[in-house]
């Protein structure tokens, strides 16, 4: 499909674009995502039906705009998270020619990289609800739509959204980049691995990291960890702490919140010891799903570590 195209067709006739190909309708959501009764219930809505003043960007892009909803794609928005702090690779899933301002005409489109080639992804902008909330990932900006509709043309990459209920971080880094990823299992991790972690942070990698739990997905334990969760890498840094140093790693968790309780957290008194120019810096006393830990309980509550760029 011709993003140009179709939106100049759509304005000419004063149409809102309508995507036969992956239509408002419950074989696009998958057939065994949902009870067959909830399936019907299903409305799609357009953002400019939710919203008077609808953006596809508000205060530029951030990890921070998305909230994981009811289906299980955090390793898709795990990716997607750390994509945002990559502005460089984030341009060329999000084209800049398109929003609810200038030339709107219900079309939007994202671009992805499959098998060796960056492929145009074109969607209409009718989103599904549930019982008057989304039923996916959700804006934590109202009138914010790019979370919501990026998602929806990755499912219909994918064949459904049904499809996006359970993945591999690491594939969604690729599709995202076009580069290439490595991983490392935390179980044996490499003897530098604080070292890895700046280095690929410093030289703008995309990171993210997982807990294991096959049997237990998304059970959230006492200390704020989720298990069968993908989580962010949003940082790496070695900082002055007492007398000495000590490595701390960023993390953030897709759900917009639900953190770490342990050492080095939002509250913990480690942070009492960090001059205050680094605190300051550093510490983002919000529930906003984002914490520091240190190294060595990364390694303990972590199973995998994602590393990606465009060369390896």
């Amino acid at each position: 499909q011709d993003f140009k195209h179709l939106r100049a067709l759509c304005l000419s006739q004063g149409l809102l674009f309508e995507d036969a190909t992956f239509p408002a309708h419950i074989s696009s959501i998958g057939p065994n995502l949902l009870p067959e009764d909830k399936l019907r219930q299903i409305q799609w809505k357009r953002p400019t039906e939710l919203q008077r003043n609808p953006c596809l960007i508000v205060d530029g892009v951030s990890r921070f705009d998305i909230m994981q909803g009811e289906i299980g794609d955090c390793w898709m928005l795990a990716a997607l998270g750390s994509l945002t702090l990559r502005k460089h690779f984030l341009e060329n899933v999000l084209p800049k020619d398109q929003g609810f301002q200038d030339n709107y005409a219900g079309i939007f489109h994202f671009r992805f990289w499959q098998y060796g080639d960056w492929v145009d992804v074109v969607i209409d902008d009718r989103l599904p609800f549930l019982n008057g909330g989304y039923l996916s990932v959700h804006p934590r900006t109202s009138n914010e739509f790019w979370p919501s509709l990026l998602e929806k043309a990755y499912a219909k990459l994918q064949g459904s959204y049904q499809n996006l209920h359970g993945g591999y971080l690491s594939d969604a880094l690729v599709d995202f980049t076009g580069g290439v990823q490595a991983q490392f299992s935390l179980k044996d991790p490499p003897s530098d691995l604080e070292e890895i972690l700046k280095a690929a942070d410093k030289s703008q990698c995309l990171m993210g990291c997982s807990t294991s739990g096959q049997l237990q997905r998304n059970i959230e334990l006492r200390n704020g960890i989720v298990q069968g969760h993908a989580y962010t890498v949003t940082g790496a840094m070695k900082i002055r702490y007492k007398n000495g140093w000590k490595h701390i790693i960023r993390i953030w968790n897709p759900w917009g919140h639900g953190e770490w309780k342990g050492p080095w957290s939002d509250d913990s008194p480690q942070w009492d010891h960090v001059e205050p120019e680094y605190r300051e810096a550093l510490l983002r006393n919000k529930d906003d799903g984002e914490f520091w830990m240190s190294c060595k309980n990364f390694r303990e509550h972590f199973a995998w570590l994602y590393i990606c760029n465009s060369t390896p």
